[in-house]
């Protein structure tokens, strides 16, 4: 159907609807949303219904916006704001979201920025126009969502335009009346790592995750050169499940080669990414690899990301529905569920996820409206792959560091930036406060303290029990004086020297590069030092390398050679991971509501795949499948 006929259409319907008593100045399709721009903003704020019944009947998502003309300059918004609400109630941001026409203003003392019965953002919104909303001030500010902020800021006009070129090719309509569905398997199959999948439909073609094996000097990227992909502006949207970078690692990459598509996800992936992202050019370029894009391909990422929160059903192509639920394993991290035409096929990616309610997280979330195909990772899918619970791990963890202390020597954790250092963070503060540990200074060097600044920045992600503990300061973990940030390289080299016993979480997780390997040179040949494993180690990676028990381990680091030797106590404390282990994994489909009809696993490598694909068959009945990397399966 021609766009001006569409637009035609769903005029004809909000007129219906709407009440003659609203001015309608314009209606756009941006992004997902079927945005209403009006002059009589109120009148939809009086009736709550209205939008509900225009969802209803348009069926797609539907924005209330001012209209341009009304909207004050965001300098000019700013003086307002900051002339309303008064400085006690310390205000440390104020943004402006072009995706809902809102002005976000954070600031320490909720209470006294909103005023008496709303009375203060009832004057702003009166004088700028822009809808505000106040939000608590996270208690560790993070610099990645300051400048991604400021970013968006200066890109206001580019993005509504990408945002209207977006909306016009969602409900463009459906070329053909054929119908099928497919997914090609492009990375992550019989492995860990790369993980990347298309699902392909007779009119769209959408990616879902986009990674880089880290761990892999030659099978690092997917198969984007798969005829398939090709070429990638044919490519409809990408669905990131998480911001580890084996699954957005190059997502960069489309855009250096000309994608300029969407990318889908929640705020923080879409934060994290780009903070994991930047670390992984710089590391490239510090020990001299080539990298394959730089920070303004990242930048192009984020201005063409559009967030979605968990359980927001969103059309994203003209015959794809996605909707994100949580999947436990990292902050932000989903289980992508697709919608794909009228009823034709529902399938859902668990991409990484953990069935179990940790320190952090929900459990993973297994009840969806309707479900055909399930991908499902198996990284800790064997047999013999059974985790400790949580209670074991922290006792073990507890035990190894007693033993490394008690020996007068410090102790060296490796940790990915996100998520498991936050959860190690907090064990280790609850063992100190509660005197089950002996206290020493924890020091915290990479990126963990900027990414346990962005999980302070969107608690509606954590768990219950922890959002309540941020924002009661005196009770915050993550504010412990336990906890010291390396904040330069001096510092990092005092800590290295120094004879004062401590413990030292730092990044990466698998040794792979950055702060950890600077400790490991130093403290490896000294027998009194521990390294406690707390994470998955790759093949290949230097952390597998020393859990194995080599005793000379060789460095290319920083340009230059060396071998170490290994003297330090190893060991490794399994229970942390944010992977559902094999009790798990069979657990989230035996509760799976409804049943799929068949599981393709991936994630995983080749023998735990199988092990874990004959199980599920055996005991549910449901068809597996272990495809190798580029396979195609037809569903329908």
């Amino acid at each position: 159907m021609p766009l001006k006929q569409v637009y035609q259409q769903v005029e004809e319907t909000i007129k219906q609807i709407v009440p003659s008593t609203v001015k309608i100045s314009s209606i756009e399709f941006e992004g997902p949303v079927i945005v209403i721009y009006t002059k009589t903003v109120g009148e939809f704020a009086d009736n709550g219904e209205l939008i509900k019944k225009l969802a209803q009947a348009l069926r797609r998502r539907v924005s209330i916006r001012p209209d341009p003309s009304i909207l004050a300059d965001m300098d000019t918004a700013d003086k307002v704001i900051r002339e309303l609400i008064s400085e006690e109630a310390g205000i440390t941001d104020i943004f402006y979201q072009y995706d809902t026409g809102e002005v976000i203003i954070e600031v320490k003392m909720p209470g006294l920025a909103i005023g008496k019965f709303g009375s203060t953002l009832n004057e702003i919104k009166k004088r700028i126009g822009w809808a505000p909303k106040v939000i608590r001030t996270p208690p560790i500010e993070s610099r990645t969502i300051m400048d991604i902020r400021g970013y968006l800021r200066s890109v206001g006009k580019e993005r509504r335009k990408f945002l209207k070129k977006v909306g016009d090719k969602i409900v463009r309509g459906t070329g053909t009346k054929q119908n099928w569905v497919r997914v090609t398997t492009l990375g992550g199959f019989r492995e860990v790592g790369r993980s990347c999948s298309l699902l392909s439909t007779a009119n769209s073609k959408v990616l879902i995750d986009l990674g880089v094996n880290v761990s892999s000097d030659d099978n690092v990227s997917p198969f984007l050169n798969a005829p398939e992909v090709m070429p990638l502006d044919s490519i409809d949207a990408i669905v990131l499940t998480h911001a580890h970078l084996d699954h957005c690692g190059l997502v960069p990459v489309m855009f250096k080669y000309g994608y300029d598509g969407p990318v889908y996800c929640t705020q923080p992936t879409r934060d994290l990414a780009a903070l994991l992202q930047l670390d992984y050019v710089k590391v490239a370029a510090s020990d001299t690899k080539k990298t394959p894009y730089d920070s303004g391909n990242i930048r192009d990422a984020v201005t063409h990301t559009i967030t979605l929160k968990y359980g927001e059903t969103t059309d994203i192509t003209p015959d794809v529905r996605l909707t994100l639920h949580n999947a436990g394993h990292i902050i932000g991290s989903s289980i992508c569920h697709f919608h794909v035409g009228d009823g034709l096929h529902n399938i859902a990616f668990t991409g990484d996820m953990k069935y179990e309610k940790t320190l952090l997280f929900n459990s993973a979330v297994n009840r969806f409206p309707r479900l055909e195909t399930l991908v499902m990772e198996s990284t800790y899918g064997g047999r013999k792959s059974i985790q400790p619970s949580r209670k074991e791990a922290i006792d073990s963890l507890k035990t190894e560091i007693a033993h490394t202390l008690d020996r007068g020597g410090s102790v060296l954790i490796p940790v990915f930036a996100v998520g498991r250092s936050q959860e190690v963070m907090l064990v280790l503060e609850q063992l100190m406060r509660t005197d089950q540990m002996k206290k020493v200074p924890i020091y915290l060097d990479g990126m963990i303290w900027e990414a346990t600044a962005i999980h302070t920045a969107y608690p509606e992600y954590l768990n219950t029990q922890l959002r309540k503990m941020i924002f009661q300061q005196s009770d915050n973990p993550f504010l412990s004086e336990i906890f010291a940030r390396v904040d330069s390289v001096q510092m990092r080299n005092e800590i290295k020297e120094s004879e004062e016993q401590c413990i030292v979480l730092a990044t990466a997780g698998m040794l792979n590069g950055g702060p950890v390997l600077e400790y490991f040179k130093q403290w490896a040949p000294d027998e009194k030092n521990g390294i406690i494993f707390v994470g998955y180690q790759a093949e290949g990676t230097i952390g597998r390398k020393v859990q194995r028990g080599w005793e000379e381990i060789p460095l290319q680091h920083y340009g230059s050679s060396q071998t170490i030797k290994v003297g330090m106590k190893i060991s490794t404390v399994d229970g942390f991971s944010g992977h559902s282990d094999r009790r798990q994994l069979m657990n989230y489909i035996h509760k799976m509501d409804p049943k799929p009809e068949r599981i393709i696993i991936g994630h995983g490598d080749e023998t735990k795949s199988h092990d874990l694909a004959s199980s599920l068959y055996r005991r549910y009945g449901i068809e597996t499948r272990v495809p190798m990397n580029l396979e195609t399966i037809r569903f329908r």
